[in-house]
């Protein structure tokens, strides 16, 4: 399985400047999968060190000495570790505490070793106890469940990607491709970017069987609450779980978890599952200026689902409804709201915990809303992802009169195009929107 995360992996192993890595990530999104092969591919070898298999090895790490560390291990292990030509990988590091503080000292004393560290309740651990990490010792990474981009190529559509590359707005996708893209945006909807799920849809087709194996990955999300949160709050984050998949792309009340449960009880437990990567908060924010992380409003969000795919899991959606429906109509448009924001996280910055924003204006005289607002360079887009009739871009339009954008963008079923300084890109298209982006500049330069 190929994933667009092994470029800056690569281009990490090669730094002179290296640092050792942290991957993050939810569980089961293929985080042991891409460190093990990028050993086995660019290494002479590989070393896994998984501390929830070989308790024992918690033990190397009594000492924060990287010398000594690797003596314990090799020890243990029966492997050599050696600089520049052996990847070490300390797999469900959240077992071994000392393990991830011993990590700083590898760049101190032995930087020529390459270290990657990951593991699957990592991020409670990391939030939970105090760790320091000094500026310019350890660096995270983060891996998300496959892209759309990832999807099709992984099911061997290569030189569909290829066409797509060279689309751009003088030169459309002819309507025969557009249509065949589109059902691969369904099948993506039913499928998801779950790793295991991809791979299995790749060998045999079954919608049943991905089904099936998405319900199977949701149980052990079900079963590790009871590893990092006491009984009585195990109960709440079983509740919330069950219940977000049923809220995607609504205003959040805590109310409408339960009205019998404390807001301040239910915060904690969306704190948690947004720490282990099951829930993403999208924040509402005023979008006057940049950067727009400064202008989040804590108190106001809605939720993103880890995955599309286990979303239709959760929610038991009718697979005709997928195949016949309009796209963005399907559950009031929150299947539209999440395909597009899981989307945007998936092609941010590895080295970044990307945040999403949408913006709205609740005045008397006037509610507006904008599904999402981007950041690109030093401007800020409004994204609307709403069914593409002219009275759903009243918003798009306000934002843009207001804040004075010199474009907004459109996501739909409808084909690339730019028109009234909007460009509209389809459902297919969004890992395409920094370079469409940049055309339009250019356009715009060129012809004012």
């Amino acid at each position: 399985m190929q994933r667009t995360i092994e470029k800056a992996l690569l281009e990490w192993k090669t730094s002179l400047d290296r640092l050792p890595i942290i991957l993050r990530g939810a569980r089961q999104v293929g985080k042991s999968y891409i460190v093990e092969k990028l050993g086995k591919e660019h290494f002479e070898n590989v070393v896994i060190a998984n501390f929830e298999e070989e308790k024992r090895l918690s033990l190397c790490f009594d000492t924060l000495l990287p010398a000594e560390i690797i003596s314990k291990l090799e020890a243990l292990l029966a492997a050599r570790i050696l600089p520049r030509k052996t990847l070490l990988f300390l797999d469900e590091i959240q077992e071994c505490p000392q393990a991830i503080l011993a990590l700083r000292y590898f760049k101190e004393k032995m930087p020529e070793l390459h270290v990657i560290a990951a593991g699957s309740l990592l991020e409670f651990v990391l939030n939970e106890i105090e760790f320091s990490f000094p500026v310019g010792r350890v660096q995270f990474m983060y891996l998300k469940p496959l892209s759309f981009q990832e999807f099709l190529f992984n099911l061997g559509q290569e030189k569909l990607l290829d066409r797509l590359n060279k689309i751009t707005l003088e030169n459309p996708l002819e309507p025969l491709f557009h249509d065949h893209l589109l059902q691969f945006v369904r099948q993506y909807l039913l499928v998801g970017g779950m790793p295991a799920v991809v791979n299995l849809f790749s060998k045999k087709s079954s919608y049943l069987e991905c089904q099936r194996r998405q319900k199977a990955i949701m149980q052990t999300y079900y079963n590790d609450f009871s590893k990092y949160a006491g009984k009585v709050q195990h109960k709440y984050l079983q509740k919330i779980f069950e219940k977000v998949p049923l809220l995607i792309g609504q205003h959040f009340k805590y109310s409408s978890i339960d009205p019998e449960i404390r807001s301040e009880i239910i915060k904690i437990a969306l704190e948690q599952l947004k720490w282990v990567g099951l829930i993403q908060r999208i924040f509402s924010n005023n979008a006057s200026g940049i950067p727009l992380k400064s202008q989040k409003k804590e108190n106001k969000f809605k939720l993103l689902f880890l995955d599309i795919g286990l979303l239709q899991a959760a929610t038991l959606i009718d697979y005709a409804a997928i195949f016949e429906e309009n796209i963005l109509q399907i559950n009031a448009g929150a299947i539209a709201e999440q395909l597009v924001g899981q989307e945007l996280l998936a092609y941010g910055d590895v080295y970044e915990d990307q945040e999403l924003y949408f913006w709205e204006r609740d005045k008397k005289t006037s509610i507006a809303e904008v599904d999402y607002v981007l950041q690109q360079g030093s401007q800020i887009i409004p994204i609307e992802v709403k069914a593409g009739k002219t009275g759903r871009l009243k918003s798009l339009q306000q934002f843009m009169e207001e804040k004075k954008a010199p474009f907004g963008i459109r996501i739909s079923q409808n084909p690339l195009s730019f028109e009234k300084n909007i460009l509209s890109i389809p459902l297919y298209m969004i890992f395409e929107i920094p370079r469409l982006l940049k055309e339009l500049r250019t356009k715009i330069h060129t012809n004012p």
